[in-house]
């Protein structure tokens, strides 16, 4: 029996494993308020599209996809694609998706929505994830990001827990610096925050997870969390 009632709001780390979360005001927010982006919006279905001031991107967020393809983000020319599912940590979408207008030119709000420049390996080595044949594997082994250059679809996100639906994938003309802030907030050991009934089911009865509660918190949530972090035994400091 778990000590969490569905609407308790609760930390999660590894980021990795933590679901989506509700936060897609932070993934759309920015386009639509601080950059103009059109947006069209069914009701009915909650599904979203977001087209960039010049038509050259657009983002779709759809969460009654039949395959679990919550977001598909696109470029016209040249073509290429960003794809998450409904697993994707809704802080890692965004990471993407606010970075977009930077890519397009437009610099307006850039100390605000930072893009990083480290280089992958770096930010692996950084978050104590293993880089090894195009592979960068999280400490836990549970989480990868894959390099296949010669393929359409260039790097793919997968988790063990949904071997049938990859995280995220990104196909070869993706600009790098989407991949690097895509991976930079997977890869963080920073937790996030979630309602109980948000945390996937693998995650909740998994051990390699750590979960704390929001209310109660002695000194603040995430700082509870980080210590909770440090006195578990055998793992990463």
């Amino acid at each position: 029996m778990t000590a969490y009632a569905p609407d308790d709001r609760v930390m999660v780390s590894p980021r990795y494993m933590a679901g989506a979360g509700d936060r897609l005001a932070d993934a759309i927010g920015p386009l639509i308020h601080l950059f103009s982006w059109t947006t069209q919006h069914d009701a009915a279905t909650g599904h979203v599209k977001i087209d960039s001031p010049n038509g050259s991107v657009f983002c779709d967020f759809d969460p009654l996809h039949p395959r679990g393809t919550w977001w598909t983000i696109a470029h016209h020319e040249p073509y290429w694609e960003v794809q998450f599912s409904r697993q994707t940590p809704m802080e890692a979408v965004a990471a993407v998706t606010q970075a977009l207008p930077q890519l397009l030119g437009d610099h307006r709000h850039a100390e605000r929505i930072p893009i990083t420049d480290m280089p992958l390996d770096q930010i692996a080595a950084l978050n104590n994830w293993t880089v090894e044949d195009g592979a960068l594997t999280s400490p836990d082994w549970y989480c990868q990001l894959l390099h296949t250059p010669d393929e359409e679809v260039a790097w793919r996100a997968e988790h063990v827990f949904y071997e049938k639906q990859p995280l995220a994938t990104f196909t070869r003309d993706v600009p790098e610096a989407l991949v690097r802030n895509f991976f930079a907030h997977l890869a963080t050991p920073t937790a996030v925050q979630r309602t109980f009934a948000d945390v996937p089911f693998s995650t909740r009865y998994e051990h390699g997870h750590l979960i704390t509660p929001v209310r109660g918190a002695v000194i603040s949530p995430p700082f509870d969390h980080a210590l909770a972090q440090l006195d578990r035994p055998g793992r990463s400091r």
